[in-house]
């Protein structure tokens, strides 16, 4: 099993997001998509989320941002319950063949201007309790109530 977090404030990408090539680098065209259909704020938290869960995604594909991966071929698209679910192209997929991963979860939460994503992938052949999905929904759960003192936190997965 390998895990990726990552946590970024969504005033962190307010200029890049007005930059269209920022947005092609970054975003597969079904992510944008859905990310129009918003208006301007939920966008902007929408494709923080996004950018939180490539950037956790990559972390346990064990390359970061750099090795040829770019970010655009890490899909966060939407199942039809709004549960985020990751797609691989590329240089992405041929890293997740290379380690051997089977499953691929991903969790998104938001709370004020924060975004916090965990990304665990399993390997051929292992297992976890309850499933990879449900591990990476409790972790980002337990990561959010760390932080959220007596606040409430908003998870949303979609």
């Amino acid at each position: 099993m390998r895990l990726g977090v990552d946590v970024l404030g969504a005033g962190e990408l307010d200029r890049l997001l007005t930059r269209p090539w920022f947005r092609r680098y970054t975003y597969a065209d079904a992510e944008l998509a859905i990310a129009d259909t918003f208006g301007a704020s939920r966008s902007r938290e929408f494709l923080a989320g996004r950018f939180a869960a490539k950037e956790a995604v990559l972390k346990a594909l064990g390359t970061g941002v750099a090795a040829g991966i770019r970010p655009r071929q890490v899909g966060i698209l939407r199942a039809d319950n709004a549960a985020p679910v990751v797609e691989l192209t590329g240089a992405a997929s041929a890293r997740a063949d290379a380690i051997g991963a089977s499953d691929i979860a991903v969790s998104i939460s938001h709370k004020a201007d924060y975004v916090v994503a965990v990304a665990i992938i399993t390997a051929n052949g292992s297992t976890t309790s309850g499933g990879a999905h449900a591990l990476a929904r409790a972790t980002v759960e337990q990561i959010s109530a760390r932080g959220a003192g007596n606040e409430r936190t908003r998870s949303r997965d979609g």
